[in-house]
């Protein structure tokens, strides 16, 4: 841990990337692992455009249960880490693949979303992306100025990531020369070339999880432990690097 502080304290532009993991202690579901969305749905009957257009009731539904879980959630001891660490002026940036903005509600202030946001609709018909303040009640909910129909404002398997995103994230992770790697699979592309594009760019590549993931190979440091509990040490133990 003191080693990886010193690493990070010392850095001259460290990103942190971020997965499903350092939400699942907010009690926001993961993808994949014990408890994982999946066990409970395929994501080709929901998160698809043709799910989508066979039944936007279902898939409303499903992303309406996924809103009222992350609107009564709270960042974690994890998010607020982070966002602590932004404000030392240590870490640069955010790059996440959630879709459920915790980091922003933690006070993070430059987030990449590279899969959307839960917690935006675009419509179908005119294109307009809308906010949404909170979990939806009509479903499938319309375009108050076409009348078209909305849909969720998130990557969804198939298609092609943000393009501004993708390349915010590209211009991060070949900047920087500290990666901090915080609860994540590393197993969905392309979003997991970011850390792998960093490394080959001589950043340092920090791992913090509870288990192997697929990032590990290329990982100077593997932190095993909890978001919520390792990252508010490291970010502790960066503090008194720094003074």
């Amino acid at each position: 841990m003191e080693e990886v502080a010193r690493a990070l304290a010392n850095s001259r532009f460290a990103v942190a990337f971020t997965g499903a993991g350092i939400s699942a202690e907010s009690g926001v579901p993961t993808f994949r692992g014990p408890g994982g969305l999946w066990e409970r749905y395929r994501p080709e009957d929901l998160a698809t455009p043709e799910a989508f257009w066979k039944d936007p009731v279902l898939v409303w539904r499903w992303y309406r249960w996924r809103q009222e879980l992350i609107y009564n959630a709270a960042p974690n001891p994890a998010h607020l880490a982070l966002a602590e660490l932004e404000s030392l002026g240590v870490l640069k940036a955010v790059i996440t693949q959630n879709v459920d903005g915790l980091h922003k509600r933690a006070g993070s202030r430059r987030v990449v979303e590279l899969h959307g946001n839960i917690w935006r609709a675009r419509c179908t018909s005119c294109g307009r992306e809308l906010p949404i303040e909170k979990p939806v009640d009509e479903i499938p909910p319309r375009c108050p100025h076409c009348g078209g129909l909305l849909r969720p404002a998130v990557v969804w398997f198939g298609e092609p990531l943000p393009r501004d995103a993708w390349e915010e994230a590209l211009l991060l992770a070949s900047s920087a020369d500290f990666m901090l790697v915080v609860g994540t699979s590393g197993v969905v592309y392309p979003a997991a070339y970011i850390p792998r594009i960093a490394k080959r760019n001589g950043a340092v590549v920090a791992v913090v999880d509870p288990g192997e993931t697929a990032l590990d190979d290329i990982a100077d440091f593997k932190i095993r432990g909890r978001a919520a509990e390792i990252l508010p040490r490291l970010a502790a133990e960066v503090r008194r690097c720094l003074t």
